[in-house]
């Protein structure tokens, strides 16, 4: 074949450092574009982004110009260092390590999109460790839970 052609969705899925809530509200929006942007300089198509105080969920139209792992790399350290540029937070602000990405067909985009700008309202009956959990569950993908989250250690 002279050329690629390919239809990809990816839901990424990753969450602050030691879980903790340092995406502040009222900067969502601006992290949201800033994020787009991100994705869209790699030549992917963003279709959704949420960013909660702990976590964030992304679902892009990937193009296979570069690996998974490398893409989601580069969004995580260039919206770290855009966020701690921001001072956002008085915390030194970092993604944890890891992330969790899932795929999708054409015809399951509407229900991720709607899914995904409806996490404020999700999270009020599930928290995201339990989602998170779920997802794994629900796409069979074998984990061991003492190694999904880090945590502040409290004590």
């Amino acid at each position: 074949m002279a050329d690629t052609y390919s239809k990809i969705y990816l839901q990424f899925v990753f969450s602050v450092k030691n879980r903790q809530s340092l995406i502040p509200k009222e900067h969502k929006e601006e992290l949201h574009k800033y994020i787009t942007g991100l994705v869209q300089n790699r030549k992917a198509k963003m279709l959704a982004v949420h960013c909660l105080p702990d976590h964030v969920h992304i679902f892009v139209g990937f193009k296979p110009a570069y690996s998974i792992s490398e893409f989601i790399k580069e969004i995580k350290v260039e919206s770290n260092e855009f966020i701690n540029a921001k001072q956002w937070t008085k915390y030194k602000f970092e993604w944890q390590k890891g992330f969790g990405v899932f795929s999708y067909s054409h015809l399951h985009i509407d229900s991720v999109v709607k899914y995904i700008l409806n996490q404020e309202e999700h999270h009020r009956k599930r928290k995201f460790q339990q989602e998170y959990i779920d997802f794994l569950k629900k796409f069979e993908i074998e984990f061991d839970e003492k190694y999904l989250f880090d945590f502040v250690d409290e004590g």
